[in-house]
């Protein structure tokens, strides 16, 4: 197999790496891109059907005696994993920034996400798997207990935006309730999905447990679709529909993460210098690539040019540097497909009327898909970047009148992934939060709040998505809940010599005593 290392990238450390993927003897190359430079960095094996068949097999069969494991036992792996990720964080933000282009601290918060979730999910797997005891149709006659059992293989096809994030974060509670996976990740990323995966191994997870399948997305997807028992997928809404459809065809589950267009309100009682500050980092963290971005925000009227007075200089400091390390404010784009994109938009906007307040260029000087931060005012209904999610560093700013204004205007969309209020009243915030058709409302910050808070669900309303990752919900929906009911005694059938009408009027009586003495 022959290796590019494209911009210096130890080929012992890809070699390592890529011996994770499931590919034949002599698989087919692909190239992979460093956003950084546009150069080669290294030659991703491109898995088969046959290998991604072999693969679920494989997980299926090891499944089994994984699940038998005790849950603590698997925990216990989980908690060495987060070590071992603490301990290789270097290694592992280096791997990042080279595959995405993405700055060192967007970098970080995908480490810091893996962490977190890592031991929240260890330390709370147990409790989430333990039988529950329901109170039974007639009481003291009837024994409910509800158990949770692994759905078996689960899919998991994780994009290239948070390559660690969303490949480890899903894999994580699925492993843990006992399921293999068959991790399918972008072929952009797949060396980051690789590079996670390999510390889960030397944490006492089976190779057979964790299978790693590699290539494009609408070709090897639907391969994993069409074999495993349950699909977690992160990536855009069209893509996710016709995941949806695939697994609605076999009548397996789905959890779908997928676009948004996401708002950010800004009252009149703001602090505007903090608003400024949290309205960056929500716009702009990972170039703007990121699901819960803010792309759009509305702004009351009274503070609109003190507010811009303090964002758009900011957003022009920001630093732009394409190298390893902690020097830059904003990263890459991932490729030049993604800067079409985005330069799309902004050309769109601009000819039917928009004004960029700042940024709007292509940045060459600096990395073959930068582009800078982007500030629009004037964009209307139309223009693409209205309403489509562009993903990249561009927001829109429109005034506002009121709260219900900002409210309504907020939710004239058919995403509702997150949103933000920045607002010095919190219970003013947090009833305007209560009214957005979001799946995540953040008051006072731009997503990273609602995000990191794990014990939580996370997800999308609309069409932007299905499901919730975090939480109790995030664990549960790689679980299949059975019920088993043990009658004792007396039975639901009439007793020796009584009539049924007789018995009837007993179990109507029986029924009216439960509502009266308050039995739910």
């Amino acid at each position: 197999m022959s290796i590019a290392t494209g911009v210096d990238m130890e080929p012992a450390v890809i070699r390592r790496l890529l011996a994770h993927a499931a590919v034949g003897a002599n698989p087919k190359l692909i190239e992979v891109i460093a956003p950084f430079t546009g150069s080669v960095l290294y030659s991703l094996p491109i898995s088969t059907e046959v290998d991604v068949a072999a693969s679920v097999a494989t997980a299926r069969k090891a499944q089994r005696w994984w699940a038998q494991r005790p849950v603590q036992e698997r925990a216990r792996i989980f908690l060495k994993f987060h070590d071992l990720v603490m301990q290789r964080r270097d290694e592992g933000l280096d791997i990042i920034q080279r595959e995405t282009g993405k700055a060192r601290r967007d970098a970080m918060e995908e480490i810091l996400d893996v962490l977190v979730v890592a031991r929240h999910y260890s330390r709370d797997a147990a409790r989430l798997m333990k039988p529950v005891r329901h109170r039974g149709a007639l009481p003291m006659l009837v024994a409910v207990q509800e158990l949770r059992h692994p759905r078996g293989v689960v899919g998991i096809i994780s994009p290239w935006n948070y390559p660690l994030t969303l490949a480890a974060s899903d894999a994580i509670p699925a492993l843990l309730a006992g399921n293999a996976v068959v991790l399918k990740p972008d072929s952009q990323t797949s060396l980051t999905a690789l590079w996670v995966v390999d510390l889960m191994i030397e944490a006492g997870v089976p190779e057979s447990v964790i299978r790693v399948v590699t290539g494009a997305g609408q070709e090897v997807g639907p391969m994993v679709i069409d074999r495993v028992d349950y699909v977690m997928f992160t990536g855009s809404t069209q893509v996710g529909r016709e995941v949806g459809r695939r697994c609605g065809e076999r009548l397996i589950g789905c959890s779908l993460e997928l676009g948004g267009k996401n708002a950010m309100i800004i009252r009149a009682d703001v602090d505007v210098q903090r608003a400024a500050e949290t309205a960056v980092r929500g716009c702009f963290a990972n170039a703007g690539q990121l699901c819960v971005s803010i792309e759009r925000m509305y702004i009351h009227e009274e503070v609109m040019k003190p507010f811009l007075d303090e964002f758009l200089p900011r957003v022009a400091a920001m630093r732009m540097v394409a190298e390893l390390g902690w020097g830059a404010d904003m990263g890459s784009l991932i490729s030049q497909r993604q800067l079409d994109r985005v330069q799309t938009h902004l050309a769109d906007a601009v000819a039917h009327g928009a004004q960029v307040l700042v940024g709007g260029r292509a940045r060459p000087e600096v990395g073959p898909y930068y582009l800078e931060p982007t500030v629009l005012t004037g964009v209307t209904e139309d223009m693409e970047l209205c309403r489509e999610e562009t993903f990249g560093p561009v927001v829109a700013v429109y005034p506002v009148a009121s709260d219900e204004q900002a409210i309504a205007m907020a939710n004239d969309t058919v995403y509702g992934l997150n949103a933000s209020v920045l607002t010095r009243d919190t219970y003013a915030g947090n009833k305007i939060a209560a009214q957005l058709k979001a799946g995540t409302v953040n008051i006072n910050e731009g997503y990273a709040a609602a995000w990191g808070s794990v014990r939580a669900p996370m997800g999308g309303m609309g069409d932007s998505g299905l499901g919730r990752r975090h939480g109790a919900e995030g664990f549960l929906n790689y679980t299949e809940a059975q019920t088993i009911a043990t009658q004792r005694a007396l039975g639901f059938g009439a007793p020796f010599g009584w009539s049924n009408e007789r018995w009837g009027g007993t179990l109507v009586a029986a029924v009216g005593a439960m509502k009266k003495f308050g039995f739910k």
